[in-house]
């Protein structure tokens, strides 16, 4: 057990010191000696594991919890508006779990290319997914630039609803109308045209 583990546990509290410490100051204002003495290991350390400070910041990145949610766990035939709502459910859980380094990560990205480039593949697979539950509800006679926009116009939403999360808490989403109305305007819009 021994040194592989203490090893694990101290890049491990390396990275949650970071995160609350970027979180708190922001990642310019926080020094790596900062992070030391909040993780309880010599600076030292710290460089080892991560040899320039913004290694930590795209290690975080790496942390974001893995958005993909498989089309079958959440598609019911026929029913588009249902399918996104249980996408968008499946997806808020997992927003949950990383509030506050989603919120760090958003506002470090207009800094740091590494973080943005991130958060733009992470929009770009949230667009895939729609389309894909879209597209597996729906059925084929849907119009593939009607899927498209559906799916970018949604993912957006999505998107922002999750970038302003840190404001109002999980209670807050949960009581969102506002992006049920727009997935079912959505929906209605897609099946009419079908």
């Amino acid at each position: 057990m021994g040194v592989a583990s203490d090893e694990d546990s101290a890049r491990e509290r390396i990275l949650l010191a970071a995160e609350e410490l970027f979180a708190e100051s922001g990642f310019d204002a926080t020094p790596t000696s900062r992070i030391a003495e909040r993780a309880g290991v010599p600076k030292g350390l710290v460089h080892y594991y991560f040899r320039r400070k913004p290694d930590l910041l795209e290690a975080l990145v790496e942390r974001l919890p893995d958005e993909r949610v498989e089309p079958g766990r959440v598609v019911v035939p026929g029913d588009i508006a249902g399918s996104l709502r249980r996408l968008v459910a499946e997806l808020d859980i997992r927003l949950s779990a990383s509030r506050m380094l989603s919120h760090l990560l958003w506002r470090e990205a207009d800094t740091h290319h590494a973080v943005r480039d991130a958060l733009h593949e992470r929009f770009r697979s949230l667009v895939r997914q729609v389309r894909a539950v879209i597209v597996a509800a729906g059925g084929p006679l849907l119009a593939t630039a009607d899927v498209d926009s559906a799916s970018g116009l949604l993912a957006r939403s999505m998107s922002y609803r999750h970038s302003v999360a840190r404001h109002g808490g999980p209670e807050a989403i949960a009581a969102d109308g506002e992006l049920e109305r727009e997935l079912t305007f959505i929906a209605a819009a897609l099946t009419t045209r079908s």
